[in-house]
């Protein structure tokens, strides 16, 4: 009678293929841990519909403040123009915003400009927005900006939406 060895228990790859997909997972979600603990904005919404073509926009920063949205030009703004930009900020400390122009409709586009301090609650900086693709002649595009400012508490942010022309 022969006596057959006892098989090994399970693959032999098997071990290392669940170590490896095991400590994948665990660098993903260190990886989102850490930056949902570092780059979360507390975003609140502006207090009333504003048009950024025609005047400068404001939102309450919860009761901590409020912020501003200046956009220097004359007439409404417009695709690949330059745009002078200046954010006051009234009730917080601030060293550091920076104004998102996004796409309102195609959510790969978007735009982000720093701004340099030039006063104690005032930033200036110049932006501009991309000529959009599917736009035709004449044809308002809808777009939003957003204002993130990086407090001693943490980043704080509005937005506002307007639409552009084609240039």
């Amino acid at each position: 009678m022969k006596i057959r060895p006892e098989p090994a228990s399970g693959l032999p790859g098997l071990k290392a293929l669940i170590l490896v997909t095991g400590l994948g997972l665990a660098m993903c979600m260190g990886y989102l841990l850490f930056h949902r603990l570092h780059d979360e904005v507390t975003w609140f919404p502006a207090a009333a519909p504003c048009d950024l073509n025609t005047q400068a926009c404001t939102a309450r920063l919860g009761d901590a403040g409020q912020l501003t949205l200046h956009i220097d030009i004359c007439g409404p703004v417009s695709a690949l123009t330059p745009l002078p930009l200046r954010v006051d900020i009234d009730g917080v400390t601030s060293t550091w915003v920076s104004v998102d122009f996004l796409s309102r409709h195609r959510k790969d586009e978007a735009y982000r400009f720093v701004l340099d301090a030039v006063a104690p609650g005032r930033f200036r900086g110049l932006g501009q927005l991309g000529e959009k693709r599917d736009s035709r002649s004449g044809i308002a595009t809808p777009w939003r900006a957003r204002v993130i400012v990086d407090t001693p508490e943490g980043k704080l942010g509005s937005w506002f939406d307007f639409d552009v022309r084609r240039s």
